[in-house]
């Protein structure tokens, strides 16, 4: 039946905010249509906003009172002119309540229908594909919200158990609850449901049966207006920290082609079951132990890591959205037409603290230099030969060779250099794609690019992420949802002391960038250029001293001396307080930029970036690192910061308000929202009590007492806004008698 394709809108609304609004952005202007930002009175000068045509600011920084207020993104719509609304992922991606007032305003939702409230709710789309024949995690999934009737049904189901929300993903509202316990049990039941309902605007949960080791599968699927719906094919998502993925790839390694069609043969019969339209995914836990999988849940809205389908298959989703959701047009592709071309991956950079369990940071992006993107959007593959016939509603991949594969990187990212990582929304600064001929190459061009991802202002994954795709274990693809505490050892080596090259390169850099040069080359003389001790003839010399960033403002410095000689050359001693002096001879260096140096130490010839991080003018001196001059280097795919000592008479004048913290004091482990104070002064607490709650970038962390003893000090409150090291709790330790 021949079909007249229906237009593209002609301005539509983007309802988020970070990479995914940059992202629909970017498709939507490719395709002639006009794009409206909204934005939150912190997010005044994001990314985003640059981008679009035109922008609405609707509230403050909080979500609740600005990116999840829909009568005020409504308002905007009326405003502007918007035909449709893209709501990107989070947020109210997938508030059901939401797409129906769109409709009733006559503003199409892209994304689902009312299939949302039945797939969007975890707890109920379980119930509709247990009566699929769907195979299910056992658990409870009903309405009795009651903490003593959830306990109980944790009981029965058996401890480990999974406590999570049934509206939206992201790790937000999720808990895992070993210890079969009620303190226990209601201490994570409260946690998740307050977190669930900041996120997403609902506090009701599901229990289930924790599997211990499990994989991560979730499949692609496509549906359009008229019934067709396809799979694009599956994703291994098992790699997570804090319950949230923070490497994807595709397809997934290790599955066998009949497994492969089994879980998108189920994938699509779920979205036919709820008549489902648009981008959706179907996410499935495969026990490793078992070798069978379960159904999770299926989210109903474009997913974070929708980026690697798109470079195996070369389709645009974001441009389906518009397309088939938006527009009402059909599927342009069947199921064998679905290519399935080489291997993706993609890492998430987040600004967060891995070996402080991943809690997040905020700060202003002082640096950032990223690997040159040689896609902005996917390209679309043209088979050149069909290898074998294909049925068209097979659920495997069809045997058609693809025109050559040339290895890419893309970037998807939200934010610039100066940009600001806030407190209110998740810390996910970009996301880095790469797209290989195989697993191999792409795993290979991930660990290429992330060496060239430089970040200086707030602290990020990018060297953990570089680790965990140098391990063995995830290079043999052995992974599991529980693959960083299995391989802990090895993704967080003990911190070594910094190479002698690192530490002279760094001194380099200061020696050369207090001093510059004021004349050229030929007629330069260091003496001019380098003032200091100075000996006979044109020799002088500077003693510079670091410390390590790992290390404690107590100990003692490493000192390099730079002694100048003829030529513009160098000699250069570093010395350690673990090891002998180590001399480098007729060294040659030269600040080419205010961030990079060229350097040849040992006859080999580098060009390295560092980067000088000034102390916070309003801080006072002190022995924390935090209060001086911090000098990153990158180098060779590494990062090192160091610390330049503040000298004593510094250190005199300023009040260290750091190192005269008592055991019991609890400070803030990075900016935070204070959610709840749990205890009073004069309280008696026993050790690892919860006495704080905070939350930053959506994610709730609760501080515990380091002491048995009594509280003497609050200083904070409910609803405040504290920064990193401020003192929240001070304890008295009790007394311990000697018997």
């Amino acid at each position: 039946m021949l079909y007249s394709r229906k237009p593209h809108f002609d301005k539509i609304l983007v309802a988020n905010r970070g990479e995914i609004a940059c992202r629909v952005i970017r498709t939507a202007k490719k395709l002639g249509i006009r794009c409206v930002a909204v934005y939150s009175e912190a997010d005044r000068h994001s990314l985003h906003v640059q981008m679009a045509d035109e922008a609405y600011c609707i509230g403050p920084a909080p979500s609740s009172e600005s990116y999840l207020r829909m009568d005020k993104i409504i308002e905007v719509c009326h405003l502007s002119g918007a035909q449709a609304v893209h709501p990107g992922y989070g947020f109210l991606s997938e508030n059901a309540k939401f797409a129906e007032t769109l409709a009733e305003e006559g503003i199409v939702f892209i994304g689902p229908p009312a299939t949302i409230v039945s797939m969007g709710s975890k707890s109920e789309s379980k119930n509709i594909m247990s009566s699929a024949g769907v195979p299910c995690v056992p658990g409870y999934h009903g309405d009795n919200q009651d903490p003593q009737f959830l306990f109980e049904q944790a009981k029965q189901i058996g401890f480990p158990v999974l406590i999570k929300a049934i509206h939206g993903g992201g790790g937000k509202g999720m808990r895992t609850v070993t210890e079969a316990t009620p303190e226990a049990f209601y201490e994570a039941l409260t946690s998740a449901k307050r977190e669930s309902l900041k996120s997403f605007g609902n506090d009701t949960v599901l229990v289930e049966k924790y599997i211990t080791r499990p994989r991560h599968v979730e499949v692609q699927v496509f549906a359009d207006t008229l019934g067709g719906a396809i799979s694009l094919w599956e994703r291994d998502c098992s790699v997570q920290r804090r319950n949230q993925k923070i490497i994807e790839e595709a397809p997934a390694p290790g599955l066998s082609i009949e497994l492969r069609e089994s879980l998108s043969a189920k994938a699509v019969a779920a979205a036919r079951a709820v008549n489902y339209v648009g981008a959706g995914t179907v996410e499935f836990i495969f026990d490793n132990d078992t070798q069978e999988f379960y159904f999770m849940e299926m989210n109903t809205r474009l997913q974070v890591e929708h980026p690697v389908t798109e470079m195996v298959t070369g389709l645009d989703l974001v441009e389906w959205q518009l397309e088939v959701v938006a527009a009402g047009n059909p599927l342009s592709l069947n199921q064998s037409s679905v290519p399935l071309v080489g291997h993706a991956f993609e890492a998430r950079i987040y600004a967060e603290n891995p070996r402080n369990n991943f809690l997040p940071d905020s700060g202003r992006l002082l640096y950032l230099s990223t690997p040159t993107p040689t896609l902005t959007l996917p390209e679309s593959y043209k088979p050149i030969s069909t290898l074998s016939a294909s049925n068209t509603e097979s659920l495997a991949p069809s045997l058609v060779s693809y025109e050559s594969v040339a290895p890419s990187v893309r970037l998807e990212q939200g934010f610039m250099q100066g940009s600001q990582i806030g407190v209110f929304y998740d810390p996910m600064i970009a996301k880095l794609i790469v797209h290989g001929r195989d697993r191999t190459e792409a795993l290979r061009m991930l660990r290429k690019a992330l060496d060239e991802y430089h970040v200086v202002g707030v602290s990020t994954n990018v060297e953990f992420l570089r680790m965990l795709a140098g391990n063995q274990a995830f290079i043999d693809a052995e992974v599991e949802t529980g693959f960083i505490p299995k391989h802990s050892d090895k993704l967080f080596p003990p911190i070594t002391e910094p190479a002698p090259e690192i530490l002279a390169q760094a001194a380099l850099f200061v020696a050369l960038r207090d001093y510059p040069k004021q004349q050229t080359p030929i007629t330069q003389s260091p003496w001019t250029s380098l003032v200091s001790r100075r000996f006979g003839g044109d020799m002088y010399e500077r003693v510079i001293h670091l410390q390590d960033d790992a290390s404690t403002g107590e100990s003692n410095p490493m000192v390099i001396r730079i002694t100048s000689l003829a030529g513009g050359l160098f000699d250069v001693e570093v010395t350690t307080p673990a090891g002998t002096p180590v001399q480098f001879h007729g060294v040659s260096a030269e600040l080419v930029s205010s961030t990079s140096l060229t350097v040849t130490l040992n006859n080999k010839l580098s060009t390295v970036t560092i980067v000088s991080q000034p102390p916070p003018p309003s801080v006072p001196a002190s022995l924390s690192h935090n209060t001086m001059e911090k000098i990153h280097v990158f180098s060779e795919g590494r990062k090192t910061t160091l610390v330049i000592p503040a000298p004593k008479w510094l250190l005199m004048q300023g009040a260290d308000i750091l190192s005269g913290a008592v055991a019991g004091a609890i400070s803030a482990p990075m900016p935070s929202l204070v959610v709840e104070v749990r205890v009073k002064v004069g309280d008696k607490v026993d050790k690892g009590q919860s006495v704080i709650v905070l939350e930053s970038m959506k994610t709730e962390t609760v501080l515990r007492a380091n002491v048995s003893g009594t509280v003497k000090a609050i200083g904070c409150k409910n609803g405040e806004m504290v920064e990193e090291g401020k003192e929240l709790v001070n304890i008295e330790a009790d007394v311990v008698e000697a018997s």
